[in-house]
């Protein structure tokens, strides 16, 4: 018997959510980028959601990819109402990035207290923060921070499995709400 499981894929601009999904989804994506209206950092911008589907056994992932600009944050809202689970990407390189990620956690686990999972993208190009740096920025514990590589299909799924064993996991599953105090700044964000 197959189990559907909505994950909700998010973060800030460029940290790999669409490249992820379209990496990782076995039927064609759905995909609302549009050319970018503001300078971003890249050339096209998710303003309503990506989704895509994986089976994991006899679990069928259905992803759902955020908008990572703020003025579309009504939409993390609306694609976190019946999820199970949440993979936040940072992207490594993007330090500056972080406190808007941590903003991103806080307003869906405030909201939807869903087990997570931090996926730290961009781990191949230099000056990237290791998964536990970030660990210790978002106060988050180590277990819950990975590297990977949105391109890169296996370690996505490795990220999407390590997300349904803290589903599974009941005492994994049960995490408190992230505080929300910054307790480490990176030096570029200040």
């Amino acid at each position: 018997m197959i189990h559907p499981i909505k994950i909700v894929v998010s973060g800030a601009v460029g940290a790999g959510k669409t490249t992820l999904i379209q990496t990782l989804s076995e039927t064609e994506v759905i995909s609302t980028d549009v050319v970018a209206s503001e300078d971003i950092g890249k050339d096209n911008t998710t303003i309503a959601f990506d989704f895509g589907t994986v089976q994991l056994g006899d679990d069928l992932l259905l992803l759902f990819g955020t908008p990572g600009q703020e003025r579309f944050d009504f939409m993390w809202d609306v694609l976190c109402q019946g999820a199970m689970g949440l993979l936040l990407l940072v992207s490594g390189t993007r330090p500056g990035d972080f406190r808007h990620s941590r903003h991103i956690l806080e307003f869906i686990r405030t909201r939807y207290p869903l087990p997570y999972l931090l996926g730290v993208t961009h781990q191949d190009r230099p000056g990237a923060w290791a998964p536990e740096d970030v660990a210790e920025y978002f106060d988050t514990p180590p277990g819950r921070v990975i590297g990977l590589d949105a391109t890169d299909p296996a370690a996505c799924r490795r990220a999407v499995s390590d997300l349904l064993t803290i589903l599974a996991t009941p005492a994994m599953a049960d995490v408190p709400p992230v505080p929300a105090l910054y307790p480490v700044q990176p030096p570029e964000a200040l």
